[in-house]
């Protein structure tokens, strides 16, 4: 069971974060004028910060590039999950 301990805890907190990525992702990013929204800008604080910290990771090409394309193709979500379950240092 101590295994996982630490999944659980995560996922009690991800089970919080979901309905907000599900209202998030569902609005667009940009208002009528073409500015972006205040999610818009969330979204982009969120995954500029997760590629930053991507990047920094010392991990191989390959997983680099699987955190990368979830965090690419899954807009809000894909920087939560991966700061919820990439076990970075």
């Amino acid at each position: 069971m101590r295994t996982f301990s630490p999944f659980v805890s995560r996922a009690s907190f991800a089970a919080l974060l979901l309905p907000l990525a599900v209202f998030v992702s569902s609005c667009s990013g940009r208002n009528s004028n073409g500015g972006l929204s205040i999610f818009g800008v969330l979204y982009l604080i969120l995954a500029i910060a997760a590629v930053i910290s991507l990047l920094k990771q010392d991990w191989e090409l390959p997983k680099k590039l699987l955190w990368g394309a979830i965090i690419w193709f899954f807009p809000f979500g894909g920087s939560i999950i991966y700061f919820l379950f990439s076990g970075r240092k």
